[in-house]
């Protein structure tokens, strides 16, 4: 027997309940069926960091080299360090 979904007041609520349960507890998940979401953006958070200049620079170089732009170059990089932060702390769990 599926226990019932709670009304949740706001977002960070909803997450929060989630983030602690076993979602099958609330859903049938052999009834479920996949979709797709071809113009779903992610959401993003705009932050400042500063720099040291010469860093700048270089990510303007290497950003270049690869044709994207530094955002996009910076954004790579951090993607690829958070994927092996990750997988470390997974390897070194097991």
């Amino acid at each position: 027997m599926l226990k019932p979904i709670p009304q949740f007041h706001n977002e960070d609520e909803e997450r929060e309940f989630w983030s602690d349960c076993d979602s099958a507890d609330y859903l049938d998940w052999r009834k479920s069926k996949r979709v797709i979401f071809p113009k779903l953006k992610p959401s993003v958070k705009r932050i400042t960091i500063q720099l040291p200049e010469s860093m700048l620079n270089e990510l303007y170089l290497l950003a270049n080299k690869q044709s994207v732009s530094y955002q996009d170059l910076i954004k790579i990089f951090l993607r690829e360090r958070i994927d092996s932060e990750f997988h470390k702390q997974v390897v070194l769990s097991a």
